[in-house]
C-alpha cells in the first residue's frame, strides 16, 4: 500500500485527532504530532495560557507558524487544533502538502468528550453546547473544503477508526 508523505488530520475538538492520529502513525510507521503540543512545548505554557495572554488571535498566529513548520516535514501524521482550518493559509498548505482527513464526530459526543477538559479556552463558557453548535456551524464547510477523505468517529474505538482509514487509504 502506498501511504502518502503526510495524513493531516483536521475536525472539531474531541473528534479524536491526537488519539487516533498516534495510533494511526503507530500503525503506519510514521512519526506523529500534534500541532497543539509543539505549540506548548515552544512556548512553555499552555494553550489556555496562550488564549489568556494574546486572545485568539495571538493564538492563531502562532498556530499558523507552526502549520506551516510542520507541513514542510516529510513521513508525519498530524493532528492539527480544531480551528486551523479558519486560515486561509493554514488550508492551502494542508491541501498541497498532504492528505487531509476529516475525523467527523456528532456534536453530543464532542460534547460529551470535553466537557471535563478544562484545557480548551473556546469551552470555558456557560453554554459549551451552544459554542460547540457555533463552532461546528463555522467550521464544518472548511474541513469539508480541505479533507481528501472523511471519516465518522461516532462511538467507534480509535483502533477502529484507525483501521477504516488504512482500509480506505489502501483502496486509493
Amino acid at each position: 500500500m502506498k501511504v502518502p508523505n503526510n495524513i493531516f488530520l483536521v475536525g472539531p475538538m474531541g473528534a479524536g485527532k491526537s488519539t487516533v492520529g498516534r495510533q494511526l502513525a503507530k500503525t503506519l510507521d510514521m512519526e506523529f504530532v500534534d500541532c497543539d503540543r509543539e505549540i506548548e512545548q515552544r512556548t512553555g505554557v499552555t494553550i489556555a495560557v496562550i488564549f489568556e495572554v494574546e486572545g485568539e488571535e495571538g493564538f492563531r498566529k502562532r498556530e499558523r507558524a507552526m502549520i506551516e513548520q510542520l507541513t514542510e516535514r516529510d513521513g508525519i501524521v498530524l493532528a492539527t487544533g480544531g480551528g486551523a482550518v479558519l486560515d486561509e493559509t493554514n488550508r492551502s498548505r494542508l491541501r498541497t502538502r498532504g492528505f487531509a482527513i476529516y475525523l467527523n464526530a456528532p456534536i453530543d459526543l464532542l460534547l460529551e468528550r470535553t466537557a471535563r477538559d478544562k484545557q480548551r479556552p473556546l469551552l470555558q463558557t456557560d453554554d459549551p453546547k451552544a459554542k460547540i453548535i457555533a463552532l461546528a456551524t463555522e467550521r464544518e464547510p472548511l474541513y469539508q473544503q480541505v479533507a481528501d477523505l472523511v471519516v465518522k468517529t461516532d462511538r467507534r474505538t480509535a483502533r477502529h477508526v484507525v483501521k477504516e482509514i488504512v482500509r480506505r487509504l489502501s483502496q486509493l
